[in-house]
């Protein structure tokens, strides 16, 4: 499906964005000066001049094509091109991608037939190692614009020493989204041990709430809690990315890997009764109106559950808890990123336009807009008042302390390609924690050899 992104349904794109200035915020970036482009349209993307009304716009009759999923293809983004249009001249073209496994394919036909579009939003971390991104991204390595971008995000887009992504949104988080009033009626502190937080879900359950959502419909969303708890067993040991990579530490065989998988078990009693069945958008809906009080999700469902949510405030976020209460900590997940087309003929046009996408003017568009799903890989930026407590204060303040890691697929290539079967099923009560880390090992050794490691 292709749709111009032109002229945006403005009194929808208004009603979005506010909706969502719970969460809104905004992201100071530098744009990049382009070896290819010409003086004047670089002049052009970093001032007032030329842009408005009869004024040059240097790009004037160029149309981008690029692809991304609905996530990316969001209010945000469609106010920054609009925003683009308006100053640069270019106009855009979107073809929406399906994502998943079927978005991953046809990603990876159109890059082997050499049809892709100017540009496109895709994963950063292991997914782009399974792409082989040399084949059809440019090398943005001396693009201004990765100076202001954070070491994290950079070895998340890095492979063989050669820079390929451009952060789409802000980071995000796998971690525990929470209703607060649920805390306050019951008194409860926000959990730093998994006991704690099992003590909190014994509570709301005898007082007749629902302690934790579970969207078995949709089973993407059932790896959460799993790959949330990264942060625990890399505390406890800190060189399991490598020693994982190269085989020499499995899940089944290190006791916080391990359980990463038996904390499903925990929670069978305290899930929703559709949970088989639920979906994320039933589960925005549960968290934002009371239904549950706990979702292991990524934050990126921070702006859709404010939708329907009456006070911003009522919504917050901490990490998967472990077992030593003085480290909690945060497992980040880097943001979707844009790839440029290797063989695009408009490069030029391309530069000027994440010149002014990483401005300070189109990202506060972009946040003010959408939202933020945590705090921005800009370095330096500083969230501003209108962001929502959930991002700014309860998220930003592991990012002080100093208490996030990356997701291990943002460190290593290998994973598993049956994960979410086999969350789902753990979490179903359907077979048992210990088991499904003897059979994701089994299912990690396949990716491995296929990407030339040497699993024993």
């Amino acid at each position: 499906m292709k749709k111009k992104v032109l002229s945006l349904i403005l009194a929808g794109t208004m009603t979005l964005g506010l909706a969502l200035t719970g969460c809104s915020g905004g992201s100071d970036g530098g744009g990049s000066s382009s070896d290819e482009g010409t003086p004047a349209a670089e002049e052009d993307a970093g001032s007032d001049e030329g842009s408005g009304e009869g004024g040059d716009k240097p790009y004037a009759g160029v149309t981008l094509k690029w692809w991304a999923g609905n996530a990316e293809n969001n209010p945000g983004t469609q106010a920054v091109m609009e925003a683009a249009t308006e100053k640069l001249g270019m106009e855009f073209e979107v073809e929406v991608n399906p994502g998943g496994s079927e978005g991953d394919n046809i990603i990876k036909t159109r890059m082997a037939s050499g049809d892709l579009p100017d540009f496109m939003a895709y994963n950063s971390g292991s997914k782009l190692y399974d792409l082989n991104p040399s084949r059809g991204f440019m090398d943005i390595s001396d693009w201004d614009i990765v100076d202001k971008f954070d070491d994290a995000f950079l070895s998340s887009v890095t492979i063989d020493g050669v820079v390929y992504g451009a952060p789409q949104s802000s980071t995000q988080a796998g971690a525990v989204i929470y209703y607060k009033p649920d805390y306050e009626e019951l008194k409860l502190e926000v959990p730093h041990t998994w006991d704690e937080f099992v003590d909190n879900c014994k509570a709301l359950a005898d007082a007749g709430k629902t302690p934790v959502y579970f969207t078995g419909g949709e089973t993407w969303a059932t790896q959460v809690l799993f790959l949330g708890d990264y942060y625990n067993i890399a505390a406890a040991n800190p060189t399991f990315a490598d020693d994982y990579t190269e085989g020499k530490a499995k899940y089944a065989d290190v006791p916080e890997a391990t359980r990463s998988w038996t904390k499903y078990e925990d929670l069978v009693d305290y899930l929703n009764a559709d949970k088989s069945a639920a979906t994320v958008t039933d589960g925005n809906f549960a968290i934002a109106t009371g239904e549950a009080t706990h979702w292991f999700i990524l934050t990126q469902q921070l702006p859709l559950i404010l939708e329907n949510v009456e006070d911003p405030d009522d919504i917050g976020v901490f990490g998967v808890p472990g077992d030593d209460a003085d480290d909690h900590g945060l497992t980040v997940w880097e943001p979707m990123s844009w790839y440029v087309n290797k063989d695009t003929e408009n490069v030029d046009a391309i530069k000027a336009f994440f010149e002014f996408y990483y401005s300070e003017e189109a990202l506060d568009l972009y946040f003010g807009t959408y939202g933020a799903n945590g705090p921005s890989c800009i370095k330096g930026y500083e969230l501003p008042d209108s962001v929502c407590s959930a991002v700014r204060v309860d998220m930003q303040k592991y990012f002080d302390d100093g208490k996030t890691v990356p997701a291990l697929e943002y460190q290593s290539p290998i994973k598993g390609t049956t994960c979410e079967q086999m969350t789902t099923a753990v979490g179903l009560g359907q077979m048992s924690g210990e088991e499904a880390a003897a059979m994701y090992d089994d299912d990690c050794k396949k990716s491995a050899v296929q990407l030339g490691y040497d699993w024993e």
